[in-house]
């Protein structure tokens, strides 16, 4: 379970960031944080990875406090930025090998992992290359395949499907699922509502840094698309 209370971040000089973010999610849940540019998603993602030292507010994991025990919160989460900035002095595979490390994933199942990932994601024959050479797209492949490296209990993406190619984005959507059955928590910022519908069962709308929706996805698209919805609310006059 993630339980998130009373989370705030807000930028020193600025009124921007997330104000009194609360949600819970279970085994199993697929979330999506939406919002117009600037509304605080990523700011919500940063601070729920422990990327951004928030205000004030509770992140727990499983029980497990991101405050006071951020290592043990950190080796059951899953993370790709929307920006990756990765070692690109390093090859694909190494880079892969380091953060399988990190996370002390046995050599066996880093094997099978990485040959399964990367067939999947159409990255077999890149590995060995400098990650300097990566294309934009191919990077973002390659922090997919880091991310499910260790079946993390909470995946969280920022714009996951932004530069994705359709290949890509079907083993996405399909591979989401697949680790949500398993029971993952999976939650991911987007701007592509028609996925975000079919895919989830949670949402959270954020605007101007306030949390305008959260709720399960059937509840709020019971009557209206999410489409319909997203500009009902944040064309809403203050």
């Amino acid at each position: 379970m993630l339980e998130i209370n009373h989370l705030r971040k807000i930028y020193k000089g600025s009124n921007k960031g997330i104000q009194d973010l609360n949600l819970t999610l279970e085994a199993g849940d697929i979330c999506a944080f939406i919002g117009s540019n600037g509304a605080g998603k990523s700011t919500s993602l940063k601070s729920i990875v422990g990327i951004y030292a928030f205000d004030s507010g509770q992140i727990l994991l499983d029980g497990i406090d991101l405050s006071k025990n951020p290592q043990s919160f950190k080796q059951n989460l899953g993370y790709a930025p929307d920006n990756p900035d990765l070692y690109e002095n390093l090859r694909g595979y190494e880079f892969l090998n380091f953060i399988a490390s990190i996370y002390s994933l046995p050599q066996e199942s880093f094997v099978k992992r990485v040959k399964y990932l990367a067939k999947e994601l159409d990255l077999e024959e890149d590995l060995s290359r400098l990650i300097s050479t990566y294309s934009h797209g191919m990077k973002q492949r390659l922090v997919l395949i880091s991310l499910f490296l260790h079946n993390p209990a909470l995946i969280v993406l920022d714009e996951p499907f932004v530069g994705l190619d359709p290949n890509a984005t079907y083993f996405l959507v399909n591979e989401l699922r697949k680790r949500a059955a398993a029971g993952a928590i999976i939650i991911y910022s987007t701007h592509v509502l028609e996925v975000a519908e079919k895919l989830c069962n949670k949402l959270v709308l954020i605007d101007k840094g306030q949390v305008k929706i959260s709720d399960s996805m059937s509840s709020v698209t019971k009557e209206q698309t999410l489409s319909a919805i997203f500009r009902r609310v944040t064309h809403a006059k203050n």
